[in-house]
């Protein structure tokens, strides 16, 4: 996976997910999220917090949580832990 910023002069953006990188990767990524949306809560219930509160579209909330699962699967192989609903979604405030 290959990560971007934004930022020019005194202006820090974002860290986005690019079309550059590993593409077997990506593509796995979002069937995965696609998967995890339909059978697990703590991601629909992000999913629905995005569409909803934040009013993202579908797509876009998507590739939201396909960055989330990618950071989530890192902080799992560095500290050797399972996955735990709890940590992965923060408290969803309205």
């Amino acid at each position: 996976m290959n990560l971007a910023e934004r930022s020019s002069g005194k202006y820090k953006g974002q860290i986005k997910l690019t079309k550059r990188g590993n593409s077997l990767l990506r593509k796995h990524l979002y069937f995965t999220v696609f998967h995890l949306l339909s059978f697990n809560g703590a991601f629909r219930a992000m999913h629905v917090h995005n569409t909803e509160v934040k009013r993202m579209t579908k797509m876009q909330s998507m590739m939201k949580l396909i960055g989330k699962l990618a950071r989530i699967l890192v902080a799992m192989a560095r500290e050797g832990q399972a996955f735990s609903p709890d940590k992965a979604q923060p408290p969803l405030a309205a």
